[in-house]
C-alpha cells in the first residue's frame, strides 16, 4: 500500500510550491484515493506505468510526464509573468502546481496492467477517461471547483468549455509533451 510520506517525497519539491496547507494535502489525498482505486500497491509501481496507452511512448512514464506537464505549465506562467508588462489574466500559482500534479490522476484508474507486462485501458478507462474519472475523485475530496476545471478540461473533453487560466496552460503543456510522441509515431515528427 503507498503511504502518504511516498507521494509527499515523489512529488515534494512541487507540492513545495502550493502556499495553501490544506490544498497541499488534498492533492496528496487525491493521489492516495487513486491509487486504492486503481489498486497500485508501490511507488514502482507508478514509475511503471506509461504515460498513455494511446500511443509509444518511448519509455516516458506516467510520473515523468505528470512533472514535465507541471514544470510546463509553471514555465509558461511564469513566462508571461516576466514578460508581461501586466497580465490580462490572473495566474494562481497553488492552482497551477496542484492542477499540473493532478491534471492525469484519472489514469490511476484508467490504465491497468495487462497481465502480459504492459498496460492496456482497465473498464473504467473504458467508461470513463481520466479527465472525467479524476475531476469525480477530486470533486468527491473536496478540492475547488476550478481545480477541478483543470483536471475535467485539461484534455478533448474541455475543447469549447470555458476554462480557468490554469487549464489553459496545463492544457498546453500537456499537449506539447503529447503531440511530438504522436507525431514520431507516425513518421510526421521531422528529427534533426
Amino acid at each position: 500500500m503507498i503511504e502518504r510520506t511516498q507521494i509527499e517525497e515523489l512529488f515534494g519539491e512541487h507540492l513545495a510550491r502550493i502556499q495553501d496547507e490544506k490544498l497541499r494535502e488534498q492533492v496528496v489525498d487525491v493521489w492516495l484515493a487513486g491509487c486504492q482505486e486503481g489498486r497500485w500497491e508501490t511507488i514502482d509501481d507508478l514509475k511503471r506505468i506509461p504515460f498513455t496507452v494511446l500511443t509509444e511512448t518511448h519509455g516516458v512514464s506516467f510520473i515523468e510526464h505528470t512533472l514535465a506537464v507541471t514544470e510546463g505549465a509553471i514555465g509558461l506562467a511564469e513566462a508571461q509573468q516576466k514578460h508581461y508588462h501586466a497580465l490580462p489574466c490572473p495566474i494562481d500559482m497553488d492552482r497551477l502546481v496542484a492542477g499540473g500534479l493532478l491534471h492525469d490522476v484519472g489514469k490511476l484508474m484508467e490504465i491497468e496492467p495487462d497481465g502480459q507486462g504492459g498496460y492496456r485501458k482497465s473498464l473504467s478507462g473504458m467508461c470513463a477517461r481520466h479527465p472525467i474519472s479524476g475531476a469525480m475523485l477530486a470533486g468527491k475530496l473536496g478540492l475547488p471547483e476550478k481545480v477541478i476545471n483543470t483536471i475535467a478540461c485539461h484534455a478533448k473533453e474541455g475543447d469549447g468549455r470555458p476554462q480557468v487560466m490554469e487549464t489553459v496552460l496545463i492544457h498546453q503543456a500537456d499537449f506539447a509533451t503529447f503531440n511530438p510522441l504522436v507525431m514520431l509515431n507516425s513518421g510526421k515528427l521531422i528529427e534533426a
